[in-house]
This record gives C-alpha cells, structure tokens and sequence, in this order.
C-alpha cells in the first residue's frame, strides 16, 4: 500500500518544518509503516487531493485521507492496532489531549513570535505574502513587531517546560520507558524551533534537551534526517 504525507516546507522542499508534520512521522515509524513525503507550500494546500483540507498535514493511506495530526493517530491507532500503540489505552489518549493542549496553548505562541520571521524569510514568494497576510491578522501587528516581542520569549522558554521537566526526573519520556504520542506532540513544537530558527531554546544537560536528543534518535535518527537551522 503506498502512504503519501503532504508535508509543509519552503524554497528548501527537503525541510519539513510543520510540528504537526513532525508528529505524524514519528507517529508512522512508530507503528513500523513506510511512507513518501510529498512537499507542499501553504498556498498549495488547498489544491491538495481535490480541495479535501486547508491544513497539512494530509496522509494519504490507500484510499482513505486523514488531515490533522491527532486525527491521524487516532486513524493509525484504530487501523493498525496489531502494532505497537499510540497511546497505551484510553488513559494515554486523555493525557494526549491535554499534552497538546499546553503545547499548543504555551510552546507554540512562544515559538511562532521567536520564529516567525526566520519562518517568512524561509517560503517561496507567493507563500511569503500569504504567511505575512494571515499571521499580521493573527497577531494583530506587523511581522517585525512580533518578532520584536518575541525577543522576550527566547529569555523566559526554559520557564515554560518546567512541567515536562519535572516528570523527566522520573521516567525517560513523556509516555514512561518508551515513546507515545505525547511525546510526538512536544517533540513536534521543539523540532519546528530546531529548524526553521537559529536560536537554541534548549540548554546541553537539561533533562529536557536530554529528552529531545532521545527523541531524535528515535526510528534510526529520523529527526536528525533536517538539520538544525
């Protein structure tokens, strides 16, 4: 069976920076499935498979199509519940939602400020003007300004993992021994900062950056497969 995920980049369509993308990687390797990525710029997105989502990342499984990155767990947790699991039952799936929500409430607003112009000057043309359109509207200022603001948000990050840095001092991840989606989720938001930004937002020795490393051996070193910016 052939799995196509379309996948966010820029100019350089070898770099996958989407943090939702990055979930579904790891998420398929760990369920042991080959995939082909297919790059896509964010204007391409809604010519995507007849118009079916506005968002990557888009899997493509045969004949069944799965946008968002949670929903595609679900779907590979469902689908694929001979190999190993996502979520480790129905209490894993619970710690899921709320993993995502503090990263997507907490970790991702920090790093789209700290980013976001590394972000811009990344895309091709026509994805610059849109990127500069919908995110000036988001944040209600100019790029320049939030990233201005974000100046602040690389001085007080490490503040911001002081929960997931508690729980490393007992377990190795965020799912126990091994890796579970939870872990896929935070991994995502850090490797999106890992590499469309040059700023370093984790410390050498932290049980967090410890964390993010095993992370990134994980699967025969997928993560390290787009260097750091």
């Amino acid at each position: 069976m052939t799995r196509t995920l379309y996948a966010l980049c820029g100019t350089d369509r070898t770099r996958p920076f989407s943090p939702h993308v990055w979930k579904t990687k790891l998420s398929l390797a760990h369920k042991g499935l080959g995939f082909d990525v297919a790059p896509v710029g964010f204007t391409e997105i809604p010519k995507l498979e007849q118009g079916v989502t506005k968002i990557v990342p888009l899997l493509r499984d045969g004949d069944k199509l799965v946008s968002d990155s949670f929903d595609i767990a679900l779907y590979l947790e469902h689908a694929y519940a001979d190999r190993p699991t996502l979520f480790g039952g129905e209490g894993g799936k619970a710690m899921a939602r709320f993993v995502e929500g503090w990263s997507q409430m907490t970790l991702h607003p920090a790093i789209g400020r700290i980013a976001i112009l590394d972000i811009h000057d990344s895309l091709e043309p026509v994805d610059q003007t849109y990127f500069r359109q919908s995110r000036e509207q988001r944040f209600g200022r100019s790029l320049e300004a939030t990233a201005e603001a974000g100046k602040a948000d690389i001085e007080t990050f490490s503040m911001k993992l002081e929960p997931l840095r508690h729980m490393l001092k007992f377990q190795p991840f965020i799912g126990g021994d091994g890796p579970l989606f939870a872990d896929y989720i935070v991994f995502g938001a850090l490797q999106w900062a890992r590499i469309v930004s040059p700023h370093r937002l984790l410390t050498a020795g932290d049980v967090v950056s410890d964390w993010f490393e095993r992370c990134l051996d994980l699967y025969n070193g997928l993560g390290r497969s787009v260097t750091a910016a």
